[in-house]
């Protein structure tokens, strides 16, 4: 699984995308709301961690997940 943070513009915020090893998007969602519903994603349990990873994430660099 890869994560990229998205720069939003005016009104529009920050996003976060979770993609698979194809590369296809399979979750989008705010960066300041980051931590709804993560079993979904197979991501149950992780949330401090995640949030650890969201809050050092550069815009726009594509990078594994490793939780």
């Amino acid at each position: 699984m890869y994560i990229i943070k998205v720069k939003g513009k005016a009104k529009i915020p920050d996003y976060i995308q979770l993609r698979d090893e194809a590369f296809v998007l399979i979750a989008y969602f705010r960066a300041d709301r980051p931590l709804k519903d993560l079993h979904r994603y197979g991501l149950e349990g992780k949330e401090t961690e995640l949030a650890g990873v969201i809050s050092g994430l550069e815009f726009g660099k594509l990078q594994p997940l490793n939780l």
